[in-house]
């Protein structure tokens, strides 16, 4: 009985890391522009944002580890590099997007003339705060405010399918599986699998008697809780989306979108609650983020307190100047970052949830770098003229959906393997 309320209370945790406020407003929009063709679209949105994150935890499961044991097989030096990328992309781009959510959702509707440079300023204020304090009251707003958003959002989910328009709006997507895929990339919930994955690790209140194959299976159903949670979420905010595409205006935003839904099934005081909650969730998440990399900075420079309040300073500067920016912007400038450290991510993390005989030192090393390799014309589809990009696209498999890394990794997992076999039967 012990054993199965421990699961349960680290499923929750785990997937109250997870469910940052930001991914609140992803799914309803999916849904909007999924239309008729709204399951395709969510099983694509389902393997990026659900799927590849459990196997993220999966792998934390058999590596009891930290990020950094994710990279280590390529090289010690790669490993701090990517943790470093992924660190500098956290704060950068999911920390910042929190405020500027806040501002659409908790600031703007109900101030009108209120400045987003204010609202961001403020707000990266107190986080500063709450990271150098590291107040209990961020826990106590955790255990509280995650089962107050869920119930909200299944309330909004319930009431929707009762109370939704007879008519479903058309899809506007041209590849609405691909598109579920790559809208679960902002999710950034693969990252946060080998980010938070590691603090679960590390935070699970084990007995000194527990083996690693006992922490092995309740780290492993922990996360499948938190999968099963994300996935009914996820469903049900998408479906909810196709619902009521026929009242959202065309030019409606992510965050319009999720207001108006929450309004027009639990009304006013509802959608003013939603909003306070998701506010908070915000907030919790930006001071997570931001400790985390601060940690993080200080852990590899001798515990230095001196790099950890720099770190702080500097992520809240920058949470400052980008989080001024509304929540559509931030979205566009992530996917260049997005194509570029997702495809190695998902790469690492499936490798390493795979049998070790599959995933040598050498096999690490060639699908890394392959896929690395092929993923950059997506990178640089987002930054420079596409159309100098054609020629090289149209000669690489799914290059034009912006998945030209996928075949070449499973070809170059297959190659690798084959050499250490051959290596291994000439001996």
């Amino acid at each position: 009985m012990h054993k199965t309320k421990e699961i349960f209370i680290n499923g929750f945790a785990l997937f109250s890391m997870f469910f940052g406020a930001g991914n609140l407003i992803l799914p309803p929009f999916l849904g909007k522009n999924a239309g008729n063709l709204w399951f395709w679209v969510t099983i694509g949105f389902f393997i990026t944002a659900v799927f590849i994150p459990m196997i993220g935890i999966l792998a934390h499961a058999k590596l009891q580890g930290t990020m950094y044991d994710f990279g280590k097989k390529v090289s010690p030096t790669f490993s701090l590099i990517y943790c470093f990328v992924v660190y500098t992309i956290c704060i950068a781009l999911p920390a910042p997007r929190t405020a500027s959510v806040t501002h659409e959702m908790a600031i703007a509707p109900y101030f009108s003339n209120s400045s987003s440079l204010v609202t961001s300023t403020i707000y990266f204020g107190l986080v500063f705060l709450f990271t150098m304090n590291r107040s209990k009251v961020l826990n106590l707003l955790g255990k509280f405010l995650t089962p107050l958003i869920i119930l909200i959002l299944l309330a909004i989910i319930f009431v929707g399918f009762f109370t939704a328009p007879d008519t479903i709006t058309p899809t506007t997507l041209k590849a609405p599986f691909v598109d579920g895929l790559l809208e679960g990339y902002q999710t950034f919930d693969a990252i946060a699998s080998i980010v938070v994955g590691g603090v679960l690790v590390i935070s699970m209140n084990f007995n000194t008697n527990t083996t690693f194959e006992e922490k092995k299976e309740l780290i492993t159903k922990a996360g499948f809780i938190a999968g099963v949670g994300l996935l009914i979420i996820y469903a049900g905010l998408i479906y909810n989306g196709v619902l009521f595409s026929s009242t959202f205006s065309e030019s409606a935003n992510r965050t319009e979108i999720l207001n108006s839904l929450s309004n027009q099934t639990l009304g006013n005081i509802g959608s003013v609650f939603l909003s306070v909650l998701v506010a908070l969730a915000c907030f919790t998440t930006a001071v997570g983020i931001i400790t985390g990399t601060a940690d993080y900075f200080k852990g590899i420079n001798n515990n230095s307190q001196k790099v950890f309040t720099i770190t702080a300073i500097i992520s809240c500067l920058l949470g400052i100047a980008v989080g001024q920016f509304d929540v559509k912007y931030i979205i566009n400038i992530a996917l260049p970052a997005l194509m570029f450290i997702y495809p190695i991510t998902i790469v690492l993390i499936i490798l390493n949830v795979l049998p070790e005989k599959y995933t040598s030192t050498l096999v690490f090393k060639i699908v890394v770098g392959i896929t690395f390799l092929f993923s950059i014309p997506d990178f640089l589809g987002f930054i420079i003229n596409p159309n100098y990009l054609i020629e090289l696209k149209n000669n690489i498999p799914f290059a034009n959906h912006n998945l030209g890394w996928v075949l070449p990794a499973i070809l170059s997992f297959v190659f690798a393997n084959l050499i250490k076999s051959k290596k291994v039967n000439s001996n």
